[in-house]
């Protein structure tokens, strides 16, 4: 079984490989966002970038940023809900975008270098578009690109496939990434990504703050 650190050091090997600078976790106390109380997610302390400031490292980071967050408390307690965690990134400042970011993922997590996950375990979900937004086709056809398969992308609404920070900031839809787990029987016939019964569990969220 994997330890935590070592899942740290290969994910921040992985993407130093592919160009990224290793930038430390910021504070848990954010220095100049009075949005929030704590630093809870790893986009926080990069707002600034996000926006177009230019960053000491580059336009390509990677980092693991220690969380705290409330918002989704009443969750807290099941296999996958904390409120302190660790958050994994990969930050391209108006440098690549979905095709890169997807295949590096895809990489990272099936590759026997890597992760080594079943890649027919994999389903993704994508933003399935509204009356404000368009369908995230671009992302679907990434996922496809990498042989991921029709049954298994699922489009979902802005309510499961979209980011924000708060009420006004960075945003955009994002692709999730779930894996099976055999020893927890599906729901149903219509078990899929999100359902929240345990058989698909969530390990990585693409967003696309734009």
């Amino acid at each position: 079984m994997m330890q935590a650190q070592e899942l740290r050091d290969i994910y921040l090997k992985f993407f130093k490989e592919r160009g990224h600078s290793v930038i430390a976790s910021a504070s848990l106390f954010p220095e100049d966002d009075p949005t929030v109380l704590f630093t809870s997610a790893g986009m926080h302390p990069l707002v600034p970038y996000l926006l177009g400031q230019p960053h000491p490292e580059g336009k390509r980071l990677t980092n693991v940023q220690k969380c705290v967050r409330t918002t989704d408390i009443d969750e807290v307690g099941d296999t996958t809900h904390l409120t302190f965690f660790e958050m994994l990134g990969n930050w391209s400042f108006g440098d690549y975008w979905k095709k890169e970011a997807i295949t590096w993922s895809y990489e990272f997590l099936t590759s026997k270098k890597w992760l080594g996950f079943n890649p027919n375990k994999l389903s993704v979900t994508v933003f399935a578009g509204d009356r404000d937004s368009p369908r995230d086709d671009e992302a679907a056809s990434a996922w496809r690109s990498v042989g991921i398969p029709d049954e298994r992308i699922y489009f979902l609404s802005k309510e499961e496939n979209w980011w924000i920070a708060g009420n006004a900031g960075p945003c955009g839809p994002c692709t999730e990434m779930f894996i099976e787990v055999d020893e927890i029987a599906k729901c149903g016939p219509d078990c899929r990504p999100g359902c929240n019964c345990g058989h698909f569990v969530e390990v990585w969220n693409d967003v696309f703050m734009s």
